[in-house]
């Protein structure tokens, strides 16, 4: 982890281990693929998220484990720190690529 999440509100985010895809934990503690959908938590929440997916990590379903800052915007969930963002896209080299090849993301 290289971005350490200090602010109030935070989501979770890993890597699916099947197919090293970027995933948020969304709500019902569910994986969900756009950072959008990523829920947010606050206080003790955010340990017991945590605490959650680090036992997704165990039963290998996700890897690399890691609280992000976030907000809330009218688009949904959006990192504060521009690596998240990256993250949140897909490569930076290729636009055809990744969640952007989709269409028009939300600005994150």
């Amino acid at each position: 982890m290289l971005v350490k999440a200090k602010g109030p509100q935070q989501s979770v985010t890993a890597n699916r281990l099947i197919d090293g895809v970027g995933v948020w934990l969304g709500a019902g503690n569910q994986w969900v693929e756009r950072v959008a959908d990523a829920a947010i938590f606050e206080g003790e929440a955010i340990a017991e998220a945590l605490a959650f997916a680090k036992e997704e990590e165990k039963r290998q379903l996700v890897v690399d484990v890691y609280p992000l800052d976030v907000e809330a915007t009218p688009e949904g969930t959006r990192p504060l720190h521009i690596r998240e963002r990256m993250k949140a896209i897909g490569p930076s080299v290729r636009r055809d690529l990744g969640k952007q090849a989709a269409g028009p993301t939300p600005a994150l």
